[in-house]
């Protein structure tokens, strides 16, 4: 059965379906594996950010975010480590437009960094 996308999506990733890819397979992932597309997605996000926001500096990006996080319940996925938690925090708080750039550069990133990792364990064993 093929899945929709629909306005009336349960959470605020599946309204865009290769964000909700890209999440789903994250979740899926290691914990390692998370860790490393949250350090990345974090750096694109605040790229994207500086350029297009009124913000001056990573640090007022994460300081906002890290505000907004502290009213925001802790029993999602992406709770249980503070890195990827930051990364989801700041993508979620994008402008829509943005957010879809950024997730369609997260599912590239995410497949490139399983793949390696793959590759790294074949290559080890």
């Amino acid at each position: 059965m093929k899945e929709e996308f629909t306005t009336n999506a349960r959470r605020w990733y599946d309204k865009d379906p290769i964000l909700s890819s890209a999440m789903k397979t994250l979740e899926e992932s290691d914990d390692e594996t998370q860790i490393k597309i949250a350090l990345n997605l974090i750096k694109i996000i605040t790229e994207h950010y500086i350029s297009d926001t009124e913000y001056e500096s990573v640090e007022d990006i994460v300081t906002a975010t890290e505000d907004m996080m502290e009213n925001t319940k802790k029993g999602r996925w992406y709770d249980l480590d503070g890195t990827v938690r930051t990364a989801i925090s700041l993508l979620q708080n994008c402008p829509d437009s943005t957010r879809h750039e950024i997730a369609k550069e997260m599912a590239k990133n995410v497949v490139e960094t399983i793949k390696n990792d793959e590759d790294d364990s074949d290559d080890e064993a």
